[in-house]
């Protein structure tokens, strides 16, 4: 089952099922630590001022665990995947972002930080200007996918000690 195939038997069960989260109003913590944004796309070429650092051969690497929602969008399926020591965490999620960024939708980067007296992890998204769709207009089961992957990859890492994961848009909760 391609990605297409399973985004549409994702709506459709969206459609029947017709359940929709709630979300709530949380303050946002105070950063720690900035991640740098991710690449931004072109057709080509990523490019960035502070791009996330790729692994090379003398990087040490480290297996975590990321989150993908499975072909029903009822389940988070976890998948080991390699990522460098020094940027597991940024790298974490863009190994996320990177799986739910369709042609239109389209997220131009994001940034990650973490109070670390809180454990609270902050992911801020920029979508690309030129963008056809909108966080609001995903389905639930898009929702589902994007959100609650990133937040079990987060939380599941007891490395990064993060207890909660919330998401903005240029500073913005993201209200769904």
């Amino acid at each position: 089952m391609n990605r297409k195939e399973i985004l549409i038997n994702g709506l459709l069960l969206i459609f029947v099922v017709g359940c929709v989260p709630q979300t709530k109003q949380l303050p946002a913590p105070l950063p720690t630590q900035v991640s740098p944004s991710k690449p931004t796309k072109t057709p080509s070429l990523k490019a960035s001022p502070t791009p996330v650092p790729q692994p090379t051969s003398a990087q040490k690497m480290v297996a975590v665990t990321v989150y993908k929602a499975d072909s029903q969008c009822q389940s988070l399926v976890p998948e080991k995947v390699q990522v460098p020591v020094q940027s597991s965490l940024e790298a974490a999620v863009g190994k996320v972002v990177d799986r739910y960024d369709t042609g239109d939708f389209d997220v131009a980067g994001y940034r990650v930080s973490v109070d670390q007296k809180t454990g609270v992890a902050m992911v801020d998204f920029r979508l690309a200007p030129n963008s056809k769709r909108r966080f609001v207009s995903l389905s639930s089961c898009e929702q589902f996918a994007l959100f609650g992957s990133l937040k079990r990859t987060l939380t599941s890492n007891s490395t990064w000690k993060i207890k909660e994961v919330r998401f903005t848009e240029r500073g913005k909760e993201i209200e769904i």
